[in-house]
């Protein structure tokens, strides 16, 4: 039983100056993020300002960094939100020096520095491989889908946009007649001052433009639509001209052709081969009849797919009837295209990654392609750009792993093109995980492929062997976690910003950032230190030297693994102490 509770005083007051560098613990992520930022070179954000003139002091850029990569390790990204941290959060109080800047700061110099965050990525991979991670005896690459700030309500077709610059184009004109009317041709008539008028008439002309842009876009892809069909109406025209006069292609006739045609045109070649009562023109009259009996029991006419959904068998689709999917544009993002997920369709972007076997990310682009297959070699690219800048910036460049091993890609890479390219060793999934699995246990394959084998199946037998089996495993345990931790812990599920270059730049910018992941289960303690992202360990001293009144500490990087909240981030919410 206690005495009394403790005394709950908050008139107190300090009797000493307060230091902040007491406020948080040595091991704390802050002191992380600035001795990182510290060791960057940030001589062209420090060139983009000008000192020496007049007007209010700016926020040291170098401050707005830290705190934009902190907010991003914290999943705290929206600008207000990093506003209301300053002043509650003594992590965030902290790194701003107890001057809190205001959200326009923040989401102006995030906006205005999108280009340097790329480079300022690399910066840090490299701060990393000269303490000794990034890894690359084995590199992954995966894609994941991410939301556009847009939503896809707003994608529309064609005419949407040509009925909507149309009515705009008409007010305005309907407006102008009025005014010359009203005020004559050379008046202004009472028009607000300059310096007042201009917001709304500004929003109107961005919106206008990003409809006409969404409209010339649709307009360029239905010509290449048109062309597309164009071309296969020729295909089938020649498929049916060839089947006539007897010269059979074997396989499945090209897209276009109808099974009423093809039937048509084999009863023709019978005819005129054998004669009106031969048995295999009686066959082909019952083939043809039949034929049109299932055209009339499916539909009368082709028919574009509905609710945004394509063909189940994508561009190579071969059945009759089946057209491509009108064209969309969203009035919002104009470079967001509708992604299909697990869960349905998002208006988003296809994110594209690459990770070390230590799990940090080494390349991340950002498409507009919903598909992977198209992306690999541009992976496998920039992952070999980066390992060879990584190589003069190690202790030991000539390590195994400071070069690319093999690359592990899952069955969404897969094609003749892809397997047979250029570049670094890679395995990539020819089917299901399970499926892949079931044929290494059951029936594995041993030796090397056979000489003759095709591409394809080269692969497939180097994934049935127990070696290939057990390397590609490793692929879903090396980029999985890093695709959770964005979305779940840095909050990357959807875009703040707009635009395909912006959203490349907070790409980068989330992947930059010294990550630690949630803590383990206690049952899997020891998978804690193989699955931080950007964490390193110190550059001297793994021990850092106690703090004085004139010096913090030597700059150290060490894993940051403590101070976490009950959803497994870190909450930096130390309390004041005097």
């Amino acid at each position: 039983m206690a005495k009394q509770f403790r005394p709950v005083d908050r008139d107190q007051q300090f009797l000493l100056p307060v230091d902040m560098r007491d406020w948080l613990p040595d091991e704390h992520q802050v002191w992380l993020v600035l001795d990182v930022v510290e060791q960057l070179d940030l001589t062209v954000l420090r060139s983009r300002y000008r000192l020496g003139g007049v007007g209010r002091q700016a926020y040291d850029p170098v401050m707005l960094l830290a705190l934009l990569v902190y907010g991003y390790c914290q999943g705290v990204r929206s600008s207000r939100a990093i506003e209301r941290a300053c002043h509650t959060d003594v992590a965030f109080r902290v790194l701003c020096g107890q001057d809190p800047p205001d959200h326009t700061r923040i989401a102006r110099f995030r906006q205005a520095h999108l280009d340097l965050f790329e480079d300022l990525f690399t910066q840090v991979l490299i701060v990393c491989a000269k303490a000794g991670f990034v890894r690359l005896g084995i590199v992954a690459i995966d894609g994941t889908k991410i939301a556009a700030n847009a939503s896809i309500d707003a994608s529309h077709e064609r005419a949407y946009y040509q009925a909507k610059v149309a009515a705009m184009t008409g007010e305005a004109a309907m407006v102008d007649a009025a005014e010359d009317t009203r005020f004559g041709l050379d008046r202004r008539g009472d028009e607000p001052p300059e310096g007042m008028s201009g917001r709304g008439a500004a929003g109107r002309a961005e919106r206008a433009a990003r409809l006409r842009r969404c409209l010339d876009e649709i307009t360029a892809a239905d010509a290449a639509r048109d062309a597309v069909i164009a071309a296969e109406q020729d295909t089938a025209a020649q498929y049916l001209a060839d089947a006539r006069a007897g010269r059979v292609r074997r396989g499945q006739p090209p897209r276009g052709v109808t099974p009423v045609q093809t039937a048509e045109a084999r009863l023709d070649r019978y005819i005129q081969q054998y004669g009106p009562g031969h048995r295999y023109v009686r066959k082909a009259r019952r083939a043809l009849t039949a034929a049109v009996t299932d055209a009339e029991r499916n539909a009368t006419e082709p028919k574009p797919p509905k609710d945004r959904k394509t063909c189940r068998h994508g561009k190579t689709c071969r059945r009759s009837g089946c057209l491509p999917a009108p064209v969309q544009r969203n009035s919002t993002d104009p470079d967001s295209r509708i992604m299909p997920t697990r869960k349905g369709f998002i208006q988003g972007y296809n994110a594209q990654l690459a990770a070390s076997e230590d799990h940090f990310i080494i390349a991340g682009h950002l498409v507009q392609d919903p598909g992977d297959v198209e992306q690999l070699q541009p992976m496998l690219a920039s992952s070999t750009t980066a390992a060879e800048t990584l190589r003069t910036q190690r202790r030991d460049p000539d390590a195994a792993h400071a070069s690319i091993g093999i690359a592990l890609a899952d069955n969404g890479y897969c094609s003749d093109a892809n397997l047979t390219a250029p570049g670094p060793d890679r395995l990539i999934a020819t089917g299901k995980t399970r499926d892949l699995h079931h044929t290494a246990t059951t029936n594995p394959a041993t030796g090397p492929p056979p000489d003759t084998a095709a591409p394809h199946e080269a692969m497939q037998h180097r994934l049935s062997t127990p070696d290939g089996a057990a390397l590609y495993k490793k692929r879903g345990a090396t980029i999985e976690p890093i695709n959770g931790h964005l979305k779940d812990c840095i909050g990357l599920r959807a875009f703040l910003l707009r635009g395909l270059h912006a959203c490349q730049a907070e790409l980068h910018l989330a992947a930059l950032t010294p990550q630690h992941p949630p803590p383990p289960h206690p049952h899997h303690q020891h998978l804690n230190e193989g699955t931080a992202l950007r964490a390193a360990p110190s550059f001297s001293n793994p021990t850092p030297p106690p703090k004085t009144q004139q010096a913090r500490r030597a700059p150290t990087i060490h894993r940051v693994v403590g101070f976490t909240s009950a959803s497994g981030r870190c909450d930096g919410g130390a309390r004041w102490t005097a």
